[in-house]
């Protein structure tokens, strides 16, 4: 009621639209609005509209690892981040030496647009305890790099950890949110492994003690850095605590010929003795091809859409998951300046018409919600920026 004048401007945009054939989606009122947002704000073709600049917020802190081929998913990873977070973002981006340079050209020739809405720092390869080329080559290259970050990062009091091959379909401020739901034992925070037990990995192969029932997935991880410096950790190796950093290697040691997947099985180990020290947070918000290639299996994705989607397996490099690959091309694909509605979300409906034959293209709508929400609100956003800054009382 209270913006009852723009459900009317944009039905008369909506026949607009219609008249010059333009595509509306079959969420009728929802295309309407969206259309008069996309004229009030990006008018003709060409015409530029310019943000106001972003409140001075206390930073959100995103950690990377990459190593190898690893740069463009990389880039297009933190690209997802950039698009749709409201708050301020510094990344810490750790990277073989002969990758920095590329990261450094390539966000140089990011828009002032985006670049002002976040800081980043490129960090060394580096194990403070034990073997550093052991680590190196502890299941992916690089990869065992996030164990440290609590070591590293001494100055960071929170962090939001994630691989290269996870996309943002709603803004970091959302995940970021679950920081304050964290109880006093509370660490981190990890998603389920997978959501039915009898088909799960670690319920059927892990020859490791793991977390829960399921195993949990380290590929999106937020923490809490100072609770982790400060926190003794129960363990199998001494009746007594350890810390964090003098745990790793011992734990690394006694497991190693027991472990498949590296690093992300010694954060299960650490949890399976230390249990209150891990909140666990819905599968949609680290949603991976297991999820609905033997059929749909995230409830929260199917309720709520995906909000964060890992693409692990290499799905986005070949034919095997089509739809992840739809969502990766589609936002390495999008030019920064160009509106979302019109060059993020049309080509990814279109896109989508191409994987209906398998099951997870089977359910476009479980990888469109949270997307359609997310660009609804940037674009409710704008109007009201918009129409405050041009209202005189």
């Amino acid at each position: 009621v209270k913006y009852w004048w723009l459900k009317v401007i944009s039905r008369l945009f909506c026949i607009t639209g219609q008249q010059l054939s333009l595509k509306i989606l079959p969420h009728t009122h929802f295309s309407c609005l969206l259309f008069f947002y996309l004229y009030l704000f990006f008018g003709r073709p060409g015409e530029q509209k310019h943000l106001k600049e972003l409140p001075s917020l206390q930073w959100m802190h995103l950690a990377v690892v990459a190593c190898g081929n690893r740069l463009e998913e990389t880039l297009i990873m933190l690209k997802s981040a950039v698009l749709f977070s409201y708050r301020k973002l510094k990344f810490h981006i750790f990277a073989e030496d002969s990758l920095k340079p590329e990261f450094e050209k390539k966000l140089r020739e990011w828009p002032s647009s985006y670049t002002k809405k976040f800081d980043y720092n490129l960090y060394p390869i580096a194990f403070s305890v034990g073997n550093a080329q052991e680590w190196k080559k502890l299941f992916k290259p690089c990869a065992a790099q996030r164990l440290f970050l609590p070591v590293i990062l001494k100055d960071v009091d929170s962090l939001l950890y994630v691989d290269t091959d996870v996309l943002f379909l709603r803004p970091i401020d959302d995940i970021w949110r679950f920081l304050k739901e964290f109880n006093s034992t509370q660490l981190a925070a990890m998603a389920p492994e997978h959501e039915i037990p009898k088909i799960g990995w670690y319920s059927r192969f892990a020859r490791h003690p793991y977390y829960g029932t399921t195993g949990v997935n380290s590929g999106v991880m937020l923490m809490n850095l100072t609770r982790i410096r400060n926190t003794q950790f129960k363990n199998s190796m001494i009746p007594a605590g350890l810390m964090w950093e003098e745990m790793l290697y011992p734990l690394y040691q006694k497991y190693k010929n027991y472990i498949t997947w590296g690093d992300q099985d010694l954060l299960n180990i650490i949890f399976y003795f230390n249990p209150e020290c891990l909140y666990v947070f819905p599968c949609q918000w680290n949603y991976r091809p297991d999820h609905c290639m033997y059929g749909s299996n995230c409830k929260g994705a199917e309720e709520e859409g995906i909000s964060v989607l890992h693409g692990n397996r290499g799905v986005y490099h070949d034919d095997k998951q089509p739809t992840f690959k739809a969502l990766y091309e589609v936002i390495r694909d999008f030019p920064f300046e160009d509106n979302l509605f019109q060059s993020l979300y049309y080509p990814l409906q279109s896109k989508f018409l191409d994987t209906v034959h398998t099951l997870c293209g089977r359910i476009p709508q479980v990888f469109l919600k949270q997307i359609e929400k997310t660009m609804k609100k940037v674009y409710e956003n704008r109007v009201i920026v918009h129409m405050g800054a041009n209202y005189r009382y």
